[in-house]
């Protein structure tokens, strides 16, 4: 728990110090009609970070529940370039949750994930650029199995880890953008990189392909196929937002017609410029991960600082 945390606050100082020397860089130029400078950035950087918190405790109640603390920290943060015909526009997300409860033998992670993307666009023509992107997927901590023993006693068993799994996902493409709010990027020929730690693979009990599509005894996995990727922000009502991302992704060299499907949705319902109701919904279809879709859910009332 230690280590996640450290590895939060310190991505987190990275954002804060990115912003700060983004401003100290700006471009200065003299305005020889006013004599003064004007300063002109290509640089725009904004960030969200966000506490969800939740608490129960119990006393003598008839009706029964477990003593419980949960904490959710979720970083969402953009710095996006624009000069003349070249874009580059960058997002950070990152979120980490525990649960403690009485009577369990472990705490438990409640949600866990880093996410980069980035991609960098030469303009073509009209609202169209020549794009280039690269997508990082993983989590910052172990992941275990829970079950029980032959004498009910809890226990676990590890089965993911940092980049274990790891995903990279990169490739050329067109980048449609209308706005800051909608874009579009279409690649039909993308590299797909499936990192793990040959520790899992290595194991007796796995069989090719059984862990994340990875074959025994390998630690990587490559493709070669379509992505696409759509974000779409919008104002539900009056201090209510909806961020939605969409990729899809499609294997040529196997089972083409499995489609690798990831859904995100954020809603934001901002109270005041520090509190907010916030609702995150993930589903993902990946079937060399599972034959089935992941669903991710996180709900609850938290504190926010802009940056």
């Amino acid at each position: 728990m230690k280590n996640s945390l450290f590895s939060l606050v310190f991505l987190v100082t990275n954002c804060l110090t990115h912003g700060q020397n983004t401003e100290k860089n700006n471009l200065i130029s003299s305005d020889s009609a006013t004599g003064q400078d004007s300063i002109i950035s290509p640089w725009k950087a904004k960030g969200n970070i966000s506490l969800l918190f939740n608490q129960s405790n119990f006393n003598n109640w008839l009706a029964g529940g477990e003593n419980n603390l949960s904490g959710n920290l979720g970083i969402n943060y953009d710095f996006n370039y624009k000069k003349e015909d070249w874009t580059w526009d960058n997002k950070i997300l990152a979120s980490y949750g525990l649960l403690q409860t009485k009577n369990a033998t472990f705490e438990k992670k409640t949600d866990d994930r880093f996410e980069l993307n980035s991609i960098i666009g030469k303009l073509a023509t009209g609202e169209w650029s020549y794009s280039f992107f690269l997508n990082l997927r993983t989590q910052f901590t172990q992941g275990y199995i829970y079950g029980k023993d032959t004498n009910g006693a809890e226990i676990r068993t590890k089965n993911t880890n940092l980049f274990s799994p790891g995903y990279l996902t990169f490739g050329p493409g067109m980048f449609w953008k209308k706005s800051e709010k909608f874009k579009w990027n279409i690649s039909p020929l993308t590299s797909k990189i499936t990192f793990v730690d040959k520790l899992y693979t290595s194991k007796i009990g796995y069989i090719d392909g059984s862990y994340f599509g990875v074959d025994s005894n390998k630690s990587m996995r490559y493709e070669m196929g379509f992505y696409t990727s759509v974000y779409y922000k919008l104002n539900l009502m009056t201090n209510v937002s909806a961020e939605n991302t969409l990729n899809l992704y499609s294997n040529y060299l196997e089972n083409f017609q499995n489609v690798d499907i990831d859904y995100s949705l954020a809603i934001v319902l901002r109270i005041n410029r520090y509190l907010s109701t916030n609702v995150s919904v993930q589903a993902i279809y990946d079937d060399n991960a599972f034959k089935g879709f992941q669903t991710r859910e996180v709900f609850g009332l938290g504190i926010n600082y802009g940056f």
